[in-house]
């Protein structure tokens, strides 16, 4: 090659260098230097960002080169992604030319539906690009509360989509791997609830107001407009973000905090013991973890990869002991607790650990007859389950105090929510992301090594590293605005002249009681209200107040259905409909309560499914909802729904 033929491939090699790195920089990542002014502003102290990586290919809209990217994580069936979408809508709408809004999937596990909804989106978008994902995105949310499969597909031909393409989508859950990636770009980054929202970086998360956003925003186009005067493209703002930007959440420094009553201290060792729970790892690992956990808890299912993570990185150096703590609002995680004690007395601890990983694996299936299915078909080698000592301590409750007693544990450790862990006795609580468990379990190791040259044998490390732990925290006392009601206090509580009663009107003694159809202990203490209305006939006056807890996604549906009920048909059958909804508490759903409705008798059938199907949305979330205005209701005077919504944003701010 001569010379001069060398220069120009040189030359040309120079050009297309430049031409790539202008192509695959801008806010997707940038390599340029930033001159000193721009770091300052880009990286100003105090201000926290998250460099979230914008997919060229995610779903996007609004301005094509934005000051402002906003990273979206959602889920179609979570109220609240619901409830921030016109703050969404007004956000694009005066920032045109700004602002940009990129989705990304977190389809929460206790949302069964919120999974194939993210499949038809994305289905919707490999079909007809932004265009028609926002189209179904819409659909999604205008009908939050109908989205079964036969739904999907009715949205699909909605959105003019091919439908057979549709049903292949759903049938093979085609788009799981990228679904998957962003849940866990979700949780890398700390945004374990909805929806979250990543502005420049910038973490808000929930469905927070506008002047919220607009603050932020703000902010940020001030930012991005001082980084383009000290000499940053207006396509190389976001990526001058994000070049300091943290790459995780366990990168975030956790803020030093005193121990608080009822909670254990991170940095102290506790005395837990191990006793006889399964355990997975070899006998003389140097690190113990205690896992405190129930099978119910869509928590619990999350963080199990990152054990098995943990168990794999590690090796015969860590060991896992799992230690029942069923919460009483998850009606079938006792009963799975108690199965799972049982197929360990039988196989061992390794069957339980083959139970264990079905049980998470079908953790919206844990009824009676999945756990006897689930049961029969362990194969744990070769050995296989007794079915019919299986069912009688079920029947029995056999192991009920076993479990009893490790609940009990749990509240002595401050264990109360789940999961929460114990590494060499050091509390670690809540799905935590690997980075996190890696941070506790690097230090455990190096001190067990420690103690191991020292002499100490390697299968007595961890009596020994916890011999003089703490063996409880100090219960939490109520703070004000929780605290019981004073017993000897009159309350003048007015009860609505149109709640449904029960009893004799102006009887000496007035109940009022604020309950819901889907919560257990609410169901428990029927027998006792039957009983004392009974003992107490034409001497007490029984009010029911509607009080449905948004962690229960079939109470509110119920409560409306019962006021509807009332509303056609009086206490009578409000009454009834009440026994039916609370006889039948573990099936709920909307179909369900329209045949407990058609069972009352007497109800206009296609004038309930209209109030439940138009009334109350739970994407009701302002006043722009139609339901007060077409009901001439006013502020002053809500439906049930908004009413529920003001009660639990005077509860937050009470409590915050």
């Amino acid at each position: 090659m001569s010379k001069g033929s060398a220069t120009i491939v040189a030359l040309m090699a120079f050009v297309g260098g430049l031409l790539i790195g202008n192509l695959t920089a801008g806010k997707f990542g940038s390599s340029a230097e930033l001159s000193a002014e721009a770091e300052t502003i880009a990286n100003e102290e105090g201000i926290e960002r998250f460099n979230i990586p914008v997919d060229e290919n995610a779903p996007k809209k609004g301005a094509d080169d934005p000051l402002v990217t906003i990273v979206e994580f959602s889920d179609f069936q979570c109220p609240f992604c619901s409830r921030v979408n016109p703050t969404v809508a007004q956000i694009l709408d005066e920032y045109k030319g700004k602002v940009q809004i990129t989705w990304r999937d977190n389809p929460l596990p206790f949302h069964k539906d919120a999974t194939p909804a993210a499949v038809l989106a994305n289905e919707a978008q490999a079909q007809g690009g932004d265009k028609a994902f926002w189209k179904v995105h819409d659909l999604l949310f205008q009908n939050q509360r109908a989205l079964s499969r036969p739904d999907l597909e009715n949205y699909a031909k909605q959105a003019g989509l091919d439908l057979a393409k549709v049903k292949e989508a759903l049938d093979t859950n085609k788009h799981k791997e990228a679904i998957d990636a962003d849940i866990a770009l979700a949780a890398k980054m700390g945004a374990r609830g909805t929806p979250g929202f990543f502005i420049n970086g910038r973490q808000l998360m929930g469905a927070q107001p506008y002047e919220k956003f607009k603050e932020v925003i703000d902010d940020e186009i001030t930012r991005a407009e001082g980084l383009m005067k000290a000499g940053v493209d207006r396509d190389e703002v976001y990526a001058a973000f994000m070049k300091n930007a943290l790459a995780s959440a366990a990168e975030k420094p956790a803020p030093e905090q005193p121990q608080r009553p009822g909670q254990p201290d991170p940095n102290a060792v506790y005395k837990v013991p191990v006793g006889k729970s399964p355990i997975k790892g070899a006998p003389d690992a140097l690190v113990t973890i205690i896992e405190f956990s129930e099978f119910q808890c869509p928590f619990c299912s999350r963080v199990v990869p990152t054990i098995q993570q943990v168990q794999k990185t590690y090796g015969k150096n860590v060991r896992v002991a799992f230690k029942h703590n069923p919460l009483p609002f998850h009606q079938n995680a006792m009963p799975a607790s108690e199965a799972a004690m049982e197929v360990q007395a039988q196989l061992g601890d390794k069957g339980f650990w083959a139970f264990h990983d079905v049980l998470f694996e079908n953790q919206k299936a844990l009824s009676r007859p999945d756990l006897e299915k689930y049961a029969a078909a362990l194969n744990v080698g070769g050995k296989k389950v007794n079915m019919a000592a299986f069912k009688k301590a079920l029947d029995n409750h056999t192991h009920q105090k076993a479990v009893e007693a490790e609940q009990a544990m749990a509240r002595q450790f401050g264990a109360s929510g789940t999961p929460s862990f114990f590494i060499n006795g050091r509390n670690l609580r809540g799905a935590q992301p690997f980075e996190q468990f890696k941070s506790v379990i690097d230090e455990e190791l190096k001190k067990a090594e420690a103690k191991v040259k020292a002499g100490t044998p390697r299968a007595n490390i961890y009596e020994e590293t916890i011999k003089n732990g703490q063996t409880g925290v100090k219960a939490a006392a109520a703070a004000p605005s929780q605290a019981a009601p004073d017993a000897d206090k009159v309350y003048a509580i007015k009860a609505p002249a149109k709640a449904p009663r029960m009893g004799k009107s102006g009887a000496p003694v007035q109940i009022q009681i604020f309950s819901e159809f889907q919560c257990p202990f609410c169901k428990r203490v029927e027998p006792t209200i039957d009983q004392f209305m009974k003992e107490y006939n034409g001497k007490v006056e029984l009010i029911w107040r509607d009080y449905p807890l948004p962690f229960h996604q079939n109470a509110m549906p119920a409560a409306e259905a019962g006021r509807e009920v009332l509303a056609q048909g009086g206490p009578q059958k409000f009454w009834a409909f009440h026994d039916l909804l609370f006889e039948n508490q573990q099936s709920l759903s909307r179909e369900n309560i329209e045949k407990y409705a058609a069972q009352v008798g007497g109800i206009n059938m296609a004038r309930f499914k209209k109030s439940l199907g138009q009334q109350h949305p739970s994407r009701c979330s302002s006043a722009r909802h139609g339901c007060c205005k077409t009901s001439g209701r006013s502020n002053r005077n809500p439906c049930l729904f908004h009413q529920r919504q003001a009660d639990t944003r005077r509860t937050t701010d009470r409590r915050v």
